[in-house]
């Protein structure tokens, strides 16, 4: 995963841009629905989108840069047990990757002044809807302090782009899940955009895991097939 710029340098990159005028959702349909994404290529007169892409570069997952960590999953006597859980986070300073896998979300990975203040977490995890199994992805995109709601955005934006470096840290640190349960990858991703502003405040079907994983950091989510929460 590249490393992020830091919540000031976001501030600061966000009001030159002029994000939000960019992403304009307000067609949404104000009730919480949810439909499948339809991604395609950014249109050229989002140069402000183009910009922000350019200086963060491609989102590539590197297996070295991380690290797995199994807490209350036994894995030797119940290997691929479900219900799991998936708290990632990432460290800025070593660009490395921390994936705990647990039946909870690992809370005391997500102490600390530093996570406060960054909220660079992602969780996720696997739940049975009517019969089929969906992975539920969580990501913070603003409320809590001013220098989040200032980067909104721009968060929402990285968390989008990154978001393919993430399910393949999932897929690819719980392989023993998928080796079992290969199926899975053919389960739909939900992920939410969880904001103060109800811009950037929705849910997004970003497919099968198996596209989801893979998915060109050269397409965005349509906004004619995304919803507000």
């Amino acid at each position: 995963v590249q490393p992020r710029l830091s919540c000031t340098e976001m501030g600061t990159l966000i009001a030159s841009l002029v994000l939000p005028s960019e992403i304009k959702p307000s067609s949404l349909p104000q009730q919480q629905s949810s439909l499948c994404i339809h991604r395609r290529r950014r249109p050229k007169k989002n140069q402000s989108i183009v910009t922000v892409a350019r200086l963060f570069g491609p989102a590539i997952f590197e297996a070295s840069k991380l690290k797995v960590v199994f807490t209350g999953v036994d894995e030797k006597m119940h290997p691929g047990k479900l219900p799991r859980t998936y708290t990632l986070t990432h460290c800025d300073l070593t660009s490395k990757l921390t994936l705990t896998i647990s039946q909870t979300i690992n809370n005391s990975q997500l102490q600390g002044w530093y996570n406060k203040l960054q909220r660079d977490e992602v969780v996720a995890d696997w739940k049975k809807v009517k019969g089929k199994m969906s992975l539920h992805v969580h990501c913070h995109i603003s409320g809590g302090h001013f220098l989040l709601n200032l980067c909104a955005g721009l968060r929402y934006f990285i968390f989008s782009k990154e978001l393919p470096v993430v399910l393949k840290a999932f897929v690819y640190g719980d392989g023993t899940l998928f080796n079992i349960y290969p199926e899975l990858l053919d389960s739909l991703v939900w992920v939410y955009f969880q904001s103060n502003n109800p811009q950037f405040n929705r849910v997004e079907c970003w497919g099968p895991l198996k596209d989801a994983a893979v998915a060109s950091t050269e397409a965005i989510p349509s906004q004619d097939h995304m919803s507000a929460i």
